[in-house]
C-alpha cells in the first residue's frame, strides 16, 4: 500500500489520480473479500543447483512490465521482492560458474506470494575467473564450509593497509611471526593456516589467477607484490591441497581472483598516515573488440616505527621502515566466444630497514607468464598456464652488543634465484552428475646463497642446488544424489634435489677451499582427499574431509642460514618432505530468511617430519638453532563462526579458533615432546562490525584477540597475549569518489612479534586518510 503512495506522488497529476483510485480499491478489496487483478504482491523463492543444494550469490532479477527490479541470493539461497506489479513477468538469474536462465511467472488466481523454485545447471568447466578447492569451476555449494571467500568490498571495509593484515581476519591465519608485512624481514613472511606454523617457508600455496607467488627459493610470499586495487576476490582453502596442487599446499591455499576486464574503467587509492605513511595502489582495464589488457601498479613507503621496547633500546635502534613499487600488467585476445589466450608480466622493487643501521634487505623480482583458457565444446575445457621468474635478494646481518650501542657487521648475503614452471588442467561435464578434471604440472628452482661471513676473519661461502617437482592429478566430482555431493582427487608427486653444492673458502686469513658436493635425493608422494558433503535442507549442511598433503624443503631451508637479533639459524641439507595426514567435518546453518549464519568445523592435521628452527646452544650474546625434521606434529582444533543481520545496513561477524598444536614425537631431543609449536597461539579470535549505508557512510570496527605463543622451539620466551582494534570510516562525496579515514591498533595496545632474544614491538597506532576513485562509478 506505502509503496504504491510513494510511487504514486512521483507521477505527473494524471498518474497520481490513477493511483490514487487504485489504492483505493486495494483498501475495499480484502473488507469484500474480493482479489484485485494486477494489484502488488511478493516474489520469493529459493535457487539451488542441480544437486539439490542452496545456492548463494545468484544475481536475481524480476520484470513485469515496465517494472525491474534485482537482488542477491542469500546465504541460504533465497531471495525476495516486496510490491511487485502486474499478474505476470519473467525471472532472470545468473552466477559464476552456471548457465543463465529465464523463467516466468504469474499470479494464478490472483495470489498475493509468488513461490518460484529454480535450478541452475553448471555451465562448462573453466578455472578462467576462480580456482577453488577443487581446481575447476564446480558447484559454488559443494565447496567445504570451512572455505572463506573475501570480496573486494570486504576487503576495501577492512582498516587494515596490507593485503596480509586484511587476511588476518580469517582466525588461524598468520604469517611466520605476528608481525605485519609492512615491517617484517620478507623471510617471515611464510602463511600458517590451522595451527601448522609456517617456518619462514610458507606452509600453503599462495596464488594470483593459478600462478604461484611463493618465492622460488625460500617460499615466503611477498604480499607487496599484488597491487590491492587489482584484485576481485580472495579464496581461502584450509584444508590440505596436495592432493591437486602438489608440494606447497600442504596447509592449504589462498587465491587472489584478479579483477575482469569487463566491466572495464579505472581505480585509484591513494591515502597518507603517520610514520610517514604514503601509499597508492591503481587499476584499469577494458576491452576492444577481440582485445583486453589491464594494469595494476602501486607505491608505498613507511618510515616505520622501532622495534625494540623503549626500556631496552641502545644507540643502535633505529626505526623499521620499507618502501616498494609493483607492476602487473596483462594484455589478452578473445578465441570466439569463450576462449582465449594472453600474456601477462609482474614486476616488484622493494627494500627494508631491519632495525638497526647495517641490517637491510631488498629484493628485485620479474614474472612472466603464458595463459590460455579454451573451451572445447563437448571435449570439455583446457587451461594452460606457463611462467618463469628470477630475481635478486639482497640481506646484511650484523652482531649487536648487549647494551645496544653498538653493532658489528657480521654477514652479506646476495641470494639469486630463478623458477620456471608450467600446468594443463583438463576438465569436462560427464553427463548431468559427474565432473572429471585431469592434469599435471612442473616447477624447477634453482638458487644460491653468496655469502661474506665477517665473523673471526673472512670466509666466501656460496651454497646451493637445484630442485625440480612433477606432479600428476586427477579427480571425480559426482553428485551421488539430489542433496548428496562426493569429491575424490588424488596426486602422485615425484620431487628432486640435484646439482647442490658448498664451497667455502677462507680469505683472510687465507685457506684452503672446501668444496662439498651433496648426493642428489628425490622422494615420491601419494596425496588423496576425499570430500562428501550433504545439503540436509534449505537451512542445514555438512561435510567431511580425508585428506594426505606433502612439502619438500625449499632451496633456503637446505642451503641458507640466517641471522636475527642475536639468534643465528643454520641450514640442513640434510632435510627431507614433510607429510601431512587430516580430516575435518563442520556444519553450516542458517535462519532468519539468512539473516543469521553460523557454522563450526572439527579438524586433526598431523605432520610426519616436520621442519623446525631447533635450539642447539645458548649463550648470553648468541643463540644457535639449526632447521630439523622433528617427528611429528599434532594440531587438533575447532573453528566457529557467527554472522548476524542485525538490523538493515548492519552486519556483525565473529570468528574464533582453538588450535592444541604441540610436538608429539622428536627422538633426537624428547626434551621438546609436549611443547607448543613455536609461533602459533592456541586462542584465536575475531569480530567485525560494519554498518554501509552508501547515502550517508560506512563504518567498520574490527578486532583481534590473539592468545600466548612462544617464540622459540624450547617454550623459553612467551609473547604473550594481545587485543587490537581497528576502525575505519568512509562516504561517498561525488560520483565514483570516496574519502575515508582508517586507523590500526586504534588503543595503540602494545604486544610482542618475537624475542631473539630482546622482545620485537608489533605496528603501533596507524592512522591513514585517503580517498578511492572508481570511474565509471559501479
Amino acid at each position: 500500500m506505502l509503496a504504491w503512495l510513494r510511487l504514486g506522488t512521483r507521477m505527473r497529476a494524471c498518474g497520481v489520480f490513477a493511483r490514487g483510485v487504485m489504492a483505493l480499491i486495494l483498501l475495499a478489496a480484502p473488507l469484500c473479500g474480493a482479489q484485485v487483478p494486477g494489484a502488488a504482491g511478493r516474489i520469493e523463492g529459493m535457487v539451488r543447483d542441480s544437486s539439490g543444494a542452496s545456492l548463494p550469490g545468484a544475481l536475481v532479477e524480476v520484470h513485469a512490465g515496465a517494472f525491474s527490479a534485482s537482488a542477491v541470493s542469500d546465504s541460504g539461497g533465497a531471495f525476495a521482492f516486496e510490491n511487485v506489479p502486474g499478474e505476470a513477468g519473467t525471472v532472470l538469474l545468473s552466477a559464476k560458474g552456471f548457465q543463465k536462465i529465464e523463467q516466468a511467472w504469474n499470479r494464478a488466481g490472483g495470489q498475493a506470494v509468488v513461490r518460484l523454485e529454480i535450478v541452475l545447471t553448471p555451465a562448462t568447466v573453466s578455472q578462467q575467473v576462480q580456482v577453488t578447492a577443487y581446481r575447476a569451476s564446480t558447484l559454488v555449494s559443494d565447496l567445504p564450509l570451512s572455505d572463506v571467500q573475501l570480496t573486494r568490498e570486504d576487503l576495501q571495509d577492512t582498516p587494515a593497509l596490507e593485503l596480509d593484515d586484511d587476511l588476518r581476519q580469517v582466525p588461524g591465519f598468520s604469517l611466520y611471526r605476528r608481525s605485519s608485512s609492512r615491517t617484517a624481514n620478507p623471510t617471515t613472511q611464510g602463511v600458517s593456516l590451522r595451527g601448522l606454523g609456517a617456518n619462514g617457508a610458507s606452509r600453503a600455496l599462495v596464488l594470483e589467477d593459478g600462478f604461484p607467488l611463493n618465492d622460488p627459493f625460500g617460499g615466503w610470499v611477498y604480499w607487496d607484490r599484488v597491487p590491492a586495487e587489482a584484485i576481485s576476490d580472495v579464496e581461502i582453502s584450509q584444508e590440505g591441497g596436495s592432493s591437486l596442487y602438489g608440494s606447497d599446499a600442504l596447509g592449504g591455499v589462498v587465491q587472489f581472483v584478479s579483477r575482469p576486464t569487463q566491466p572495464g574503467g579505472i581505480s585509484l587509492d591513494t591515502s597518507y598516515g603517520n610514520q610517514n605513511t604514503p601509499d597508492l595502489s591503481l587499476w584499469a582495464g577494458g576491452q576492444k573488440g577481440k582485445w583486453e589488457s589491464s594494469f595494476g601498479g602501486g607505491v608505498f613507503n613507511t618510515d616505520g616505527y622501532i622495534l625494540t621496547p623503549e626500556a631496552q633500546r641502545g644507540t643502535v635502534d633505529v626505526r623499521a621502515g620499507s618502501r616498494d613499487g609493483n607492476a602487473d600488467l596483462m594484455v589478452g585476445r578473445k578465441i570466439g566466444e569463450q576462449s582465449e589466450i594472453f600474456a601477462r608480466g609482474w614486476y616488484l622493487d622493494e627494500t627494508r630497514g631491519n632495525g638497526t643501521p647495517l641490517q637491510r634487505n631488498d629484493t628485485k623480482l620479474g614474472q612472466g607468464a603464458l595463459g590460455a583458457n579454451l573451451q572445447l565444446g563437448t571435449f570439455g575445457a583446457l587451461t594452460l598456464r606457463f611462467y618463469a621468474d628470477a630475481q635478486t635478494y639482497h640481506q646484511t646481518f650484523s652482531a649487536v652488543a648487549t647494551n645496544r650501542d653498538s653493532e658489528t657487521l657480521t654477514d652479506l648475503q646476495t641470494v639469486p634465484s630463478q623458477g620456471v614452471g608450467g600446468s594443463a588442467v583438463w576438465s569436462r561435464q560427464a553427463g548431468k552428475r559427474q565432473t572429471l578434471v585431469a592434469g599435471f604440472d612442473y616447477h624447477e628452482e634453482i638458487g644460491a646463497s653468496h655469502e661474506v661471513l665477517l665473523s673471526g676473519g673472512t670466509t666466501d661461502l656460496s651454497s646451493g642446488g637445484r630442485q625440480r617437482t612433477v606432479g600428476i592429478f586427477g579427480e571425480d566430482l559426482i553428485q551421488i544424489a539430489p542433496r548428496w555431493f562426493l569429491s575424490a582427487s588424488a596426486r602422485v608427486d615425484l620431487w628432486s634435489n640435484f646439482n647442490a653444492a658448498t664451497l667455502r673458502e677462507p680469505v683472510t686469513p687465507p685457506g684452503a677451499p672446501i668444496d662439498t658436493i651433496f648426493p642428489d635425493r628425490s622422494q615420491n608422494a601419494f596425496s588423496p582427499r576425499l570430500t562428501l558433503r550433504n545439503q540436509v535442507n534449505a537451512h542445514v549442511s555438512w561435510n567431511a574431509s580425508l585428506y594426505r598433503a606433502f612439502r619438500a624443503p625449499t632451496l633456503n631451508e637446505l642451503y641458507r642460514s640466517f641471522r636475527q637479533g642475536n639468534t643465528l639459524t643454520d641450514d640442513n641439507p640434510k632435510l627431507i618432505a614433510e607429510h601431512l595426514s587430516g580430516g575435518d567435518a563442520g556444519v553450516a546453518l542458517t535462519g532468519f530468511n539468512g539473516k543469521l549464519q553460523a557454522h563450526g568445523t572439527v579438524f586433526y592435521n598431523q605432520i610426519v617430519d616436520p621442519v623446525a628452527n631447533v635450539t642447539l646452544t645458548t649463550t648470553p650474546t648468541l643463540i644457535t638453532r639449526r632447521r630439523e625434521n622433528l617427528g611429528r606434529i599434532n594440531a587438533p582444533g575447532v573453528e566457529l563462526g557467527v554472522t548476524a543481520s542485525v538490523v538493515r545496513d548492519f552486519t556483525i561477524s565473529c570468528g574464533y579458533q582453538f588450535v592444541d598444536s604441540k610436538v608429539s614425537s622428536f627422538p633426537a631431543n624428547t626434551a621438546l615432546v609436549g611443547l607448543w609449536v613455536a609461533q602459533v597461539p592456541h586462542n584465536s579470535f575475531t569480530f567485525q562490525a560494519r554498518y554501509s549505508n552508501p547515502r550517508i557512510f560506512t563504518v567498520a570496527v574490527t578486532g583481534r584477540a590473539i592468545g600466548n605463543a612462544f617464540d622459540d622451539d624450547q617454550n623459553q620466551f612467551p609473547l604473550g597475549s594481545f587485543f587490537v582494534l581497528d576502525a575505519m570510516v568512509s562516504r561517498g562525496v561525488g560520483a565514483g569518489v570516496e574519502i575515508y579515514a582508517a586507523a590500526e591498533n586504534l588503543l595503540n595496545a602494545t604486544y610482542y612479534t618475537a624475542a631473539t632474544p630482546v622482545m620485537q614491538l608489533g605496528l603501533p597506532i596507524a592512522a591513514r586518510v585517503g580517498v578511492r576513485v572508481e570511474f565509471p562509478k559501479r
